[in-house]
């Protein structure tokens, strides 16, 4: 782990530019973590991802959780393809992608993200020719795993900005000071933003958040943004059952008005989108992955 956690602390701000002479569009890259499953993560990713697209934003998902990969379920999709056939098999980026409602593209991973740790150079040079695809997007979020394996590391390492989801529990309290000790550790990331999910009041959110923003403050000299909270709704579980996000079917229920605020603060211009970021999040996350 300590060798791993120094090549991202190396690695995770070094700017990596592909030689195409292109003109980079300028996007916003953000991991969606967590410290640990169940917490209502790729939920959020869906969700979020989909309100944004409302919004009138190009909106890339990528589906980069490799154990419980679930983007398509929540979307009643089924892709043909992931990043596996575009290593292995002669796909191009853009054949394997699967529309979502507003236009919101969909980039299945699979087992294409572990392989990433085995490309050769000629493959890793034809996945970074095809990123030109992904350019015009204005946000790509990444949906990783939870916890603490290289491949969740390795993601939120390549990315510009990083959304921790957690619940008020206990466990998932700890399991994200976990994650969050590393990122300070190695210096990957010197602030994250804060989702608490499943609260059952605001004042259950807020509490979750203060504990967690207290120890990283205290004990880390770590920055935890606290940006918004999703109340236990039970839209959101007859979504899952359906199949069908509750943005799209219950867009005025709690849950869905809580991720259009959530949605409104990445649009507020706390954070500027880079321009390059595509270029700079591929690169970073091939290198780490060798």
């Amino acid at each position: 782990m300590r060798d791993q956690a120094y090549k991202l602390r190396s690695l995770a701000h070094r700017v990596i530019r592909p030689g195409a002479q292109i003109d980079p569009a300028a996007t916003r890259v953000i991991a969606v973590t967590s410290g640990k499953g169940g917490v209502g993560k790729t939920n959020l990713s869906v969700n979020l991802g989909l309100t944004l697209a409302r919004m009138q934003k190009r909106v890339f998902l990528f589906d980069a959780d490799l154990g419980l990969a679930n983007v398509d379920v929540l979307l009643g999709l089924t892709p043909a393809h992931t990043l596996y056939d575009v290593l292995y098999r002669g796909k191009r980026l853009e054949e394997i992608v699967v529309s979502a409602p507003f236009d919101m593209r969909i980039i299945p991973g699979g087992a294409g993200i572990q392989e990433l740790a085995n490309l050769d150079s000629s493959q890793r040079a034809r996945l970074i020719d095809m990123l030109s695809y992904l350019r015009n997007a204005e946000f790509l979020l990444i949906d990783t795993g939870a916890g603490i394996s290289r491949n969740v590391l390795g993601f939120v390492a390549a990315a510009r900005e990083v959304i921790l989801v957690v619940t008020p529990e206990p466990t998932s309290l700890t399991d994200a000071y976990s994650l969050i000790k590393i990122l300070a550790r190695y210096k990957i990331h010197n602030e994250i933003t804060l989702v608490v999910n499943r609260a059952t009041s605001e004042r259950e959110a807020g509490e979750a958040a203060a504990k967690l923003q207290l120890v990283c403050r205290k004990f880390l000299k770590f920055g935890v943004r606290h940006v918004g909270s999703i109340a236990e709704d039970p839209v959101v579980v007859r979504a899952v059952k359906t199949q069908e996000p509750f943005v799209l079917t219950e867009p005025h229920s709690p849950a869905a008005r809580e991720v259009q605020s959530i949605a409104r603060y990445l649009l507020s211009g706390e954070v500027q989108p880079e321009t390059g970021a595509v270029d700079n999040f591929i690169g970073r996350l091939i290198r780490l992955f060798r």
